[in-house]
């Protein structure tokens, strides 16, 4: 339903065309046969960057064995493709899904209204929302945190030495007087119940603090919009990826706080990002 696996072509697939020229037919039709009898979907694309990414017979050979075995293939080949950029990830981080974009945009365009704009993402992972806001609003100041110090490596990297990323637990980890011009997550949103009808490629290799967010899943979202009002700028914003189906509930939360809440549905019809401020802003 909500934080659901990737959907779409992999997502490392954008960035194949400009990796390097196309591959051997012979070896890319071999590859192609294997993926596909192990159940890859877009075996073809795979295939093309399995060759494009990888030099080496034998390391071909080992991611080969990797991806039959159903570990994600951005992790393998090290990176994810995503609004043009190449976000470092590393096997057992959350990786970013495409349905992000729409969030990261939104973030971007907040971000580009304010001079020197402070934004945070919190529950960060590999820090997608920020590292886009990095390369498409000059002069945006950055902060990332997560409870997990996996993805945070990557974020650093993701981020630049500009960034402050730190560890902690939602917005407590950027300590108690910092506040922000934008605040921008996608938090664990997948109700506990549903875990296990999410693909193995999810469960079996991304951390299921990644995912589950509670009965409803909206532990995290409530969460955030709780502590958001004392962060937020005075005509700050705080944007969440959701699931559609639970927006009328976040509102509830943000009226329940003396906030402001109003929704946008993404392209795919299921994905929501909520706009959440104080109330006269």
């Amino acid at each position: 339903m909500t934080r659901a696996p990737r959907t779409g072509a992999p997502s490392g697939s954008e960035g194949a065309d400009d990796a390097t020229s196309a591959p051997d037919g012979g070896a890319h039709a071999d590859l192609t046969r294997r993926l596909r009898a192990a159940g890859c979907v877009f075996a073809e694309d795979e295939a093309h960057i399995l060759l494009a990414e990888t030099t080496d017979a034998d390391e071909l050979e080992r991611r080969t064995v990797r991806r039959v075995a159903g570990e994600p293939l951005e992790t393998i080949v090290g990176f994810v493709a995503f609004g043009g950029l190449r976000l470092a990830v590393e096997p057992g981080v959350f990786v970013p899904r495409q349905r992000t974009l729409f969030l990261a945009r939104r973030a971007a365009r907040a971000a580009s209204t304010v001079a020197g704009a402070r934004v945070a993402e919190p529950f960060s992972g590999v820090a997608p929302v920020a590292a886009y806001v990095r390369a498409t609003v000059p002069g945006a100041r950055l902060a990332a945190s997560d409870i997990d110090p996996l993805p945070l490596r990557c974020a650093r990297r993701n981020l630049g030495a500009d960034a402050v990323v730190v560890r902690g637990d939602g917005l407590a980890g950027f300590g108690t007087d910092a506040t922000f011009d934008v605040i921008a997550a996608v938090v664990p949103y997948v109700p506990d119940g549903e875990i296990r009808t999410m693909p193995r490629e999810a469960t079996a290799h991304e951390s299921g603090r990644a995912l589950a967010g509670g009965i409803d899943g909206l532990v995290h979202v409530r969460e955030l919009i709780a502590s958001s009002g004392a962060r937020l700028a005075e005509r700050g914003v705080l944007l969440l990826e959701v699931h559609r189906s639970q927006v009328a509930a976040a509102r509830v939360c943000a009226r329940a706080h003396g906030l402001g809440l109003h929704a946008r549905t993404a392209p795919d019809g299921q994905t929501a990002v909520i706009v959440v401020r104080h109330a006269l802003a």
